[in-house]
């Protein structure tokens, strides 16, 4: 198991971008139209500085579900690897066979 301050950390990121993604999504529009003024365009360049960093969907990692472990994730599974090997051996995974030769 990971460290749970770790996994909560990563919690509390994500929250923060469902909480930020709206004003974001519209201060990026903002800065990276080439039709507004430059003063505007900074404004909002300034804004979207001012927002939380942990706010920036870049800043979530993505953790085991079942371990919290950042490492040898796969998306699809959404688990680690080694989650994947022990729930898969123990017929836990539909469809999945630990191969063995």
């Amino acid at each position: 198991m990971a460290k749970v301050s770790a996994v909560e950390r990563n919690l509390k990121r994500q929250r923060l971008v469902a909480k930020y993604a709206a004003k974001r999504a519209l201060l990026k529009d903002t800065a990276r139209d080439k039709d507004l003024p430059v003063e505007e365009r900074f404004a909002a360049q300034l804004k979207l500085a001012a927002l939380p960093r942990n706010s920036a969907e870049t800043r979530v990692r993505n953790r085991c579900q079942v371990t919290g472990r950042p490492r040898g994730y796969y998306r699809k599974m959404k688990m680690s690897r080694i989650a994947i090997r022990d729930l898969g051996s123990i017929g836990l995974i539909p469809g999945l066979t630990k191969s063995s030769w």
